[in-house]
């Protein structure tokens, strides 16, 4: 590697893993409100005899942050938002950083280059692995973005991250941590930007909802479509949607910016470490 530029020399496994997990946290940290903001108005309407405060109603991005300020307080945008990094350094880690590893080892030997099956392939490939892993992340997550605290200790039905992992162990079995909602991500994961957000908008808002349901309220994920479409009508399927889009475009600019800086980083500290001078 001797005379070559950090941004010319391959990035190993570890630069990749590393570095994805790094940007996609501070994507994450920085659009966080956006999503909560998403999270609540996909569950707006849901059932409001059990909400806290069925008087608060939410109206698009700004005024969803702006009535979680007034009525929760300042650090309300941001719940969940331990859970919601442990998830980007889980998910984006293998999904991102490991994709070369794996689309390395479907390519055949030999062959100059991947073809759209292997890429494809790969890309099934990390995206499973990336869901199992990050899946409890995610649940609680979505948990602490839809719970409303208006003040009191008393109303949180969560100590803190790691109580929200034990507890709905406790209480839904491990099985509750896996909530099967792999389509929905499988399908929101494909896709960028306005086109992404209208086709995984539907599946989202269900995968929200079923996340944040309690033990017996849904059968699955098809009966929380089924009755969201009979009580709410078909529009319930995009609610959130302007958040959804703009963090997502966000996201993405943000993540990939910083994975790139970032790459080249951790490639001139290896670099420096290696050099014999």
């Amino acid at each position: 590697m001797v005379g070559l530029k950090p941004s010319e020399v391959p990035p190993t496994t570890a630069v990749k893993f590393l570095g994805a997990g790094t940007a996609a946290c501070f994507a994450d940290l920085l659009t966080f409100p956006l999503d909560t903001a998403k999270v609540r108005l996909q569950i707006q309407g849901e059932n409001p005899v059990a909400l806290a405060a069925p008087s608060v109603q939410y109206r698009g991005v700004l005024g969803t942050i702006l009535t979680m300020v007034r009525t929760e307080g300042p650090r309300s945008p941001y719940n969940g938002l331990v859970a919601g990094l442990q998830r980007q350094m889980s998910f984006a880690s293998i999904r991102i950083g490991l994709y070369d590893s794996v689309k390395q080892f479907y390519t055949p030997k030999g062959a100059d280059h991947s073809s759209v099956t292997v890429r494809v392939l790969a890309g099934c490939t990390t995206g499973a692995m990336a869901v199992t892993c990050a899946q409890p992340t995610d649940v609680v997550k979505v948990r602490f973005q839809a719970s409303v605290h208006l003040g009191s200790r008393s109303d949180r039905k969560y100590n803190g991250t790691m109580d929200a992992y034990r507890t709905i162990a406790r209480e839904e079995g491990l099985r509750g941590l896996w909530k099967d909602d792999f389509p929905c991500h499988f399908v929101s994961a494909f896709g960028a930007g306005f086109c992404a957000t209208v086709v995984a908008s539907p599946v989202d808002v269900v995968k929200t909802r079923y996340m944040n349901s309690p033990p017996g309220q849904y059968l699955s994920p098809l009966d929380c479509m089924l009755k969201m479409v009979a009580q709410e009508g078909p529009t319930a399927f995009y609610k959130g949607f302007t958040p959804s889009f703009l963090r997502l475009g966000s996201w993405n600019v943000m993540m990939f910016v910083t994975y790139e800086q970032l790459k080249r980083a951790l490639m001139k500290v290896q670099m420096f470490r290696e050099s014999p001078f």
